[in-house]
């Protein structure tokens, strides 16, 4: 009976963690360039003096869907969307360097670009911060222009560009921060060939029927687990009853 409610017990633990990964991609169905995670299950053998007889199933998040998501116009001139796999660079709370396709550019009191939430824009030096400005405008290279305060509207000026990476050949990693980093921890060179679409953002490329098909899946996975340890006491109650001796 052991080996019953053995495997049960590692398949409710992986349905548990396949849940947990899909009620995070429905909540961020909604969020500006969420990249939906991947989840899947693997087996762990239990490594000892004797036989491999024993393996449980860990359930873990092993990678994004990088899937572009659906692009809105919304005319906000610090709105950006990420072309093909473009990634825009942010900086992180450690201070390290981080990669989203979050978009939704704002701008703080002090002039600071971040993302709508709230991690520092990378730019050619560092993080962007902005002098005051009459109007504002970011190409398709992620060059940042400006007509200053009181400037002349004909004569804008390039103030900044975002730093915009490609992962290809490079291995990145999801954090529970739903930031993109180099597994080495090292930074990503600047892709010549990456570009924005000014005055839009991405959206989450989280399939809403599909994830709730999943979490419907999950939780029936749970409930056969549990049966099977039901189903495991009535036969360990069963082979005991055969055993008793009549007094």
């Amino acid at each position: 009976m052991d080996r019953l409610v053995h495997t049960a017990l590692t398949a409710m633990r992986g349905a548990m963690a396949r849940q947990t990964a899909v009620a995070n991609n429905l909540a961020n169905a909604n969020t500006v360039g969420f990249r939906a995670e991947i989840a899947n299950a693997t087996s762990l053998w239990l490594n000892g003096e004797t036989f491999q007889s024993r393996a449980q199933q860990a359930e873990q998040v092993l990678g994004a869907d990088m899937g572009q998501g659906a692009v809105t116009q919304t005319g906000n001139p610090l709105d950006v969307a990420m072309d093909g796999d473009a990634l825009l660079a942010v900086q992180a709370p450690d201070g390290s360097e981080a990669y989203t396709r979050r978009g939704d550019l704002k701008l703080t009191d002090t002039g600071l670009v971040t993302t709508g939430d709230g991690y520092p824009v990378i730019g050619e030096g560092g993080p962007i911060t902005l002098p005051p400005y009459d109007s504002l405008s970011i190409a398709k290279d992620g060059g940042i222009w400006i007509v200053p305060q009181g400037g002349d509207a004909s004569q804008p000026q390039r103030v900044d560009g975002l730093k915009l990476v490609s992962a290809k050949g490079s291995s990145i990693a999801k954090g529970t921060d739903n930031l993109f980093r180099e597994t080495n921890d090292g930074a990503l060179p600047q892709d010549p060939f990456a570009s924005v679409t000014g005055g839009a953002v991405e959206g989450s490329n989280v399939n809403a029927t599909q994830a709730l098909v999943q979490m419907i899946e999950a939780s029936r996975a749970w409930e056969t687990q549990v049966k099977m340890i039901d189903t495991a006491k009535q036969i360990d109650d069963g082979g005991a009853s055969l055993m008793r001796l009549d007094a």
